[in-house]
């Protein structure tokens, strides 16, 4: 247990909330824990307020784009959204639109999204391509890039083959994922992520495969949303059904500084299966099927907490045995956290891919064009696959119109509801920003710790 002091005799972010901690709760898991989430790695970064306008200003939307989206590595896509030769996604951030495709020899390149004659937009949605043609005139070129074809070629004595091959932006793939950087000067990606690498080597993402993938647009600057995701401060308030079952103040969160100039990453830890802080506690049992109202309906009544036992271990093994009926895959070894706790991790500068297998997530967001009032918002899940099995083709994304919220992705399941709640906030924030008469947000020092150093990243690509 941990003790609540009053939070004037501690030095700045060293207060925490009463109740078990991460660590104690790792410590009684009935499975070996992966390294990674042993470690705590807490530093205080300060306590002054964020300027309201970065959230606001297209002035400093611009600088972003030039600064730091023109020149970072971000994430595009899975590899299974492009398996085979000829398949491509489209990937748009501001006005940067990068073709990513799959070459004949299996490469994964980035194509700038434009005919190298007057400019078109060469593809406008993901597919499949043997060449890159473009609408207008006809230019083409091959998946490898170089000119294929030039309609009245003898009117164009002017243009050299080489010359005119599509320009690229780096590419890189990691856990699964594909990244991609507008700046040809840029570090490796293996560079750019760092330690972040060492903590994924346990979680094995790349043997998962992408079965769900819902976006919306949202009104509000993609900060604002991206930080309603990577604190659990806001649960009391906004998804109070879940304080039964959900440790929300006593979760962990960590920052890990990058080196070389590198940003770095941070993770939250939010245990469940555990009463929160904020309410008495409750019987085991009554954990156990507070939980399994939102996880695993069907469990309720049939599965019991033995006298004397807490009611984390008997949820985590049903979840676990419910896991492997669907996937088929091979859990005797994940460890309980894996499977019941809220582990999430913050790459910069928009991704949150979670290590569990219990809510296997990944986040994205992105400016939706130049508008700083509005973002593209992302979900996927990412689900475990039986040894050998190779990964289907992830399909389509399903889009969100203007007037649905996340009911209208069934396959989102039980994570809907909990998402309308989130998105319920994110455009009262944006308004509230601009009726604010105060010149900046504050944070607390230790739940909202990954928003500062995010904001202390980003403000150092804005520096250079």
């Amino acid at each position: 247990m941990t003790d609540l002091r009053d939070g004037r005799e501690l030095a700045p972010g060293e207060a925490r909330s009463p109740g078990p901690s991460v660590q104690s709760l790792l410590s009684g898991d009935t499975r070996e824990v992966p390294p990674p989430l042993l470690e705590e790695s807490y530093e205080y970064l300060g306590s002054a307020d964020i300027d309201k306008e970065r959230y606001l200003s297209a002035d400093f939307h611009r600088l972003e784009v030039e600064k730091m989206w023109k020149k970072v590595w971000q994430l595009a896509c899975r590899e299974e959204d492009i398996p085979a030769p000829g398949d491509y996604i489209v990937y748009d951030i501001a006005d940067i639109s990068l073709i990513v495709v799959r070459t004949r020899d299996g490469e994964i390149r980035a194509y700038h999204n434009a005919c190298l004659h007057r400019g078109t937009r060469l593809c406008d949605d993901n597919g499949h391509a043997e060449q890159l043609r473009c609408p207008f005139h006809g230019f083409t070129w091959g998946l490898d890039g170089a000119l294929a074809e030039v309609p009245s070629r003898w009117d164009f004595p002017h243009v050299e083959d080489a010359k005119f091959a599509l320009p690229q932006a780096k590419t890189g793939v990691w856990a699964g994922y594909v990244f991609v950087n507008p700046d040809p000067d840029a570090v490796s990606l293996h560079t750019y992520l760092g330690e972040v690498e060492k903590h994924f080597a346990y979680f094995k993402l790349e043997e998962r495969f992408k079965a769900v993938h819902v976006a919306k647009v949202i009104d509000c600057n993609w900060k604002v949303a991206l930080e309603a995701f990577i604190e659990s401060y806001h649960v009391i308030s906004t998804h109070p059904q879940l304080l039964e079952y959900l440790g929300d103040s006593n979760t962990q969160y960590d920052v890990y500084r990058g080196s070389d100039g590198q940003p770095g990453f941070n993770r939250m830890i939010t245990p469940q299966a555990t009463t929160s802080p904020h309410l008495e506690p409750l019987e085991p049992q009554d954990v156990l099927e507070a939980m399994f109202r939102d996880f695993y309906p069907e469990g309720i009544g049939a599965i019991h907490v033995p006298e004397g036992q807490s009611a984390r271990p008997i949820v985590a093994e049903a979840l676990r045995q419910r896991l492997v009926e669907r996937s088929g895959a091979d859990l005797s070894g994940v460890s309980d956290s894996e499977i019941v706790d809220a582990i999430q991790y913050f790459v910069f500068p928009n991704m949150c891919p979670w290590a569990g297998l219990g809510a296997p997530l990944t986040y994205r967001f992105r400016p939706y064009g130049n508008d700083p009032d509005r973002c593209v918002f992302e979900i996927m899940l990412l689900a475990p696959l039986p040894a050998g099995v190779p990964k289907p083709k992830a399909g389509p994304i399903h889009w969100l119109g203007p007037d649905e919220d996340f009911s209208a992705a069934p396959e989102l399941g039980g994570l809907a509801p909990v998402l309308n709640q989130d998105l319920s906030n994110l455009p009262l924030v944006q308004r509230g920003l601009k009726a604010m008469t105060k010149p900046g947000v504050t944070l607390a020092d230790y739940q909202e710790v990954r928003i500062r150093q995010f904001h202390q990243d980003l403000d150092a690509y804005l520096a250079k």
